[in-house]
């Protein structure tokens, strides 16, 4: 290879970088590009208002779920409970897992069921009991239910999946509470 060869090759290499260097330049003067206030994107999105609260933020009135619990379904309930076992056991005696045990929850006493270390918030709830309402309000929206506990569940917005899913629960008991 020749002297001239290697003057070719180290002229288009400097070429090379001067054009890209020029089109930085270029580009940076064209497109100002400023450094953020605050990192990230605002995503701004209106909730829906089915069941948790209305479009101004009131709560917004949640329908009973008594009506519904006249055609629910127990065995749809029960593949709704597959959301649950992750954090839930529902068999008779069954450990507490991340949840307490599920067993005839319909008529137990809020935040009582031995054994299982609540959060403040449903240690708040302790003198009730959980009720059909209860339990769809609940299972709606678990941190606007109960302000202050550690249940991390997103929700179930549709009443049907709730009424079954209450259909369900209600049939894991000794003795089953009556229907509303």
């Amino acid at each position: 290879m020749d002297s001239f060869e290697l003057n070719k090759m180290a002229g288009a290499l400097l070429a090379t970088v001067f054009v890209v260097m020029s089109v930085r330049l270029a580009s940076d003067a064209l497109f100002e590009h400023g450094v953020p206030e605050k990192p990230g994107f605002v995503i701004e999105a209106a909730e829906a208002a089915a069941g948790g609260e209305a479009a101004g933020g009131e709560p917004a009135a949640l329908e009973p779920i008594a009506p519904l619990l006249a055609s629910a379904d127990a065995a749809a309930g029960e593949a709704v409970f597959k959301k649950c076992a992750a954090c839930h056991t529902i068999d008779k005696g069954g450990a507490n897992k991340v949840g307490p045990n599920l067993w005839g929850i319909i008529g137990r006493p809020m935040g009582a069921h031995e054994g299982f270390n609540y959060s403040a918030g449903m240690k708040e709830m302790a003198g009730k009991n959980w009720d059909f309402e209860s339990v769809s309000h609940f299972v709606l929206k678990p941190k606007a239910f109960v302000k202050g506990t550690a249940m991390g569940f997103a929700g179930l917005p549709k009443p049907e999946d709730r009424a079954n899913l209450i259909a369900y629960l209600r049939g894991q008991a000794d003795s089953p509470v009556p229907l509303p």
